[in-house]
């Protein structure tokens, strides 16, 4: 989803869950700043994991 189209529809679709009433300026500016976190993450989401890990607990409280 680093696709910019990609992240511009899913800030459009938060705006209306969160019922945000964001202008232009904000809305270019999130952008800009999901796609850097997008990039960023990148590196991240491309590194091979072994299919034998276990997966993380979820705490309960």
């Amino acid at each position: 989803m680093n696709h910019p189209a990609d992240l511009a529809a899913y800030i459009a679709q938060m705006e209306q869950m969160l019922d945000l009433e964001l202008n232009e300026t904000r809305r270019a500016e999130l952008l800009t700043q999901m796609t850097r976190i997008a990039a960023m993450a990148e590196p991240l989401m491309a590194f091979p994991l072994d299919d034998r890990l276990e997966v993380a607990g979820v705490y309960r409280a």
